[in-house]
């Protein structure tokens, strides 16, 4: 028997957006999508993100929720360069919410919390 997990993302008509925007933004980052195709509508219906290592898997929910992310499941990436991590807080945070500015904090040099214009709660910190 085998098992494999992964964090799942559903969006509702964004995922193509949202992937492609990742993508852009973060280092390393690539989508892969299963074979013979996965677009609906010119959506990204099923594919998987892969940042450092980390797969998450990302749906397009053909059905409309009354529900969204919610900040209390984020993403949370170490960066060992500064210029890097910048980069993609002003990258993600771009539209979103700020719930913790890029600042020094007691727990580290370089922190932001944030959730970008698609509802992704994201936590990028800087290792030292």
């Amino acid at each position: 028997m085998s098992i494999t997990a992964h964090p799942f993302l559903m969006f509702q008509g964004e995922a193509a957006a949202a992937l492609a925007l990742y993508e852009a933004s973060i280092p390393g980052a690539r989508v892969e999508r299963p074979a013979g195709g996965t677009d609906s509508g010119g959506q990204a219906a099923v594919a998987t993100l892969v940042v450092a290592d980390l797969a998450v898997r990302i749906f397009d929910s053909p059905v409309k929720h009354a529900f969204t992310f919610t900040p209390s499941f984020s993403l949370f990436l170490d960066f060992s360069e500064e210029d890097a991590l910048r980069a993609v807080a002003d990258a993600l945070g771009e539209g979103g919410q700020v719930l913790m500015p890029l600042d020094s904090y007691d727990f580290g040099p370089l922190f932001a919390w944030l959730v970008d214009r698609f509802g992704v709660s994201w936590q990028l910190n800087l290792l030292r």
